[in-house]
């Protein structure tokens, strides 16, 4: 059965929602808005299920409306290294626009997830004719390339121990010191370079320390100062 004209109108006014909470397009008018979400496709991922593989050819960029997005490349050994975790509100893989080789990593949902693709040839014609959307698509590349230069210095840090307290401190965002865990326990020791069992060793000598509280979905930092103290050691500057 077609949809009704205002279910149509709600889910139009959804995708704009959408667009407007990510920083890519956040300032842009409604009109602009409007004509990006007419040509916005959604897309719903089981757990675990792929958006795309490395090498497949650009169907446009994505925007995270609900859930996480595990971007991650697999090493000759097999072993998976995860870029970055996607979030609500978060854009990824714009520069497939201009790639010629495709996506240059596999995505997989963490979790259920809901996703925007912003199909290639219409959002290359927009972007074509308006140069202020250019320059947010390269200042937006630009932060996800400081994502990954952050990334490959974090996994320099000497051992495991020093790579999970430079990640605790990085990501800690309140006075409570709480941190939501990017998916599973999994991920995260993937994210730092280690195995499960070694990350859950490392958590269980920091807990036992009292310097951390561990649950399901979140790390609690209870003593910050100790922790970079403990950074600061490992990485010789004291």
């Amino acid at each position: 059965m077609p949809s009704s004209p205002r279910s149509a109108d709600l889910k139009l006014t959804g995708l704009i929602g959408t667009l407007r909470c990510c920083q890519l397009f956040a300032g842009l008018s409604a009109e602009d808005l409007a004509a990006i979400a007419a040509f916005s496709v959604r897309r719903s991922l089981a757990k675990d299920e792929y958006l795309f593989r490395q090498g497949a050819p650009s169907e446009g960029f994505y925007l995270v409306q609900q859930g996480a997005i595990n971007v991650h490349r697999v090493n000759a050994a097999g072993k998976e290294q995860v870029i970055h975790v996607f979030r609500t509100g978060d854009s990824l893989a714009e520069a497939a626009l201009a790639s010629p080789t495709g996506y240059p990593a596999d995505a997989r949902a963490v979790e259920s997830s809901t996703v925007l693709l912003i199909p290639k040839i219409p959002v290359l014609a927009l972007i074509g004719g308006r140069p202020d959307l250019a320059m947010r698509m390269l200042g937006s590349m630009s932060a996800h390339l400081r994502v990954l230069v952050g990334m490959l210095d974090d996994l320099t840090l000497k051992d495991v121990e020093t790579r999970l307290v430079n990640w605790l401190l990085k990501h800690r965002s309140d006075r409570a010191g709480s941190i939501a865990l990017p998916g599973t326990k999994r991920v995260l020791a993937a994210e730092l370079g280690t195995s499960s069992e070694t990350l859950s060793r490392t958590l269980a000598k920091l807990r036992d320390r009292h310097l951390i509280v561990v649950s399901p979905k979140t790390i609690t930092v209870r003593d910050p100062a100790a922790l970079a103290a403990i950074l600061s050691r490992n990485l010789g500057e004291s």
